[in-house]
């Protein structure tokens, strides 16, 4: 079954891109390739329910069971050993990456409170983009009830893209909620 995020891509979307960037051959367009979702909890260390509680947090929020990530050095003024839990992650790729992004843009991030899109400099010179939400209750798969703590995590929406003008098209195209040019200049202004 193809998600209506990944029928979008195929129909709109390509064609779309390869009149914008002049490709040769539809398989130069770039794609989404994987999305990684990526929870720090410094708290782990005095509380390791909190790696139980986020671990099953992500897992109804992306239906995959996530990877518990270890400290890869030590760091005394935080009292963290080699090898500590601190934090979890999982991938997804295919089917369930077209879903979670769909939810993503369409449910989660407008329910975000005062939102007013993601910037648009999150790219990282290479065609990926990274976003930090503050809190998973923008997910209606999660029960507020069942929450223990507000937790925020990072996704990152890794492309195929080779520059971060084409990944911009391309997440704009899909229907990303980016800032607005003009409200991020009156912002750069005001500071």
């Amino acid at each position: 079954m193809m998600q209506r995020l990944q029928e979008r891509y195929r129909e709109e979307v390509v064609p779309a891109m390869m009149e914008q960037f002049s490709y040769d051959n539809v398989m130069q367009v770039p794609r989404l390739v994987k999305i990684v979702l990526n929870v720090g909890l410094a708290e782990a260390l005095q509380n390791p329910r909190a790696l139980e509680a986020a671990s099953n947090d992500i897992m109804t929020i992306t239906g995959q069971r996530p990877v518990i990530t270890r400290a890869r050095k030590s760091i005394a003024a935080f009292k963290l050993r080699e090898g500590n839990p601190i934090g979890v992650k999982v991938t997804l790729r295919r089917d369930k990456m077209w879903a979670f992004f769909d939810r993503l843009i369409n449910i989660a991030l407008p329910r975000q409170r005062d939102f007013r899109g993601v910037s648009r400099t999150s790219f990282d010179g290479r065609g990926n983009y990274t976003l930090g939400l503050r809190e998973q209750l923008g997910f209606v798969e999660l029960d507020y009830d069942a929450i223990d703590k507000v937790r925020g995590f990072e996704a990152t929406i890794v492309t195929t893209a080779e520059t971060d003008e084409e990944a911009l098209f391309l997440l704009e195209q899909l229907g990303m909620p980016f800032v607005r040019v003009e409200s991020e200049q009156m912002v750069e202004a005001a500071s």
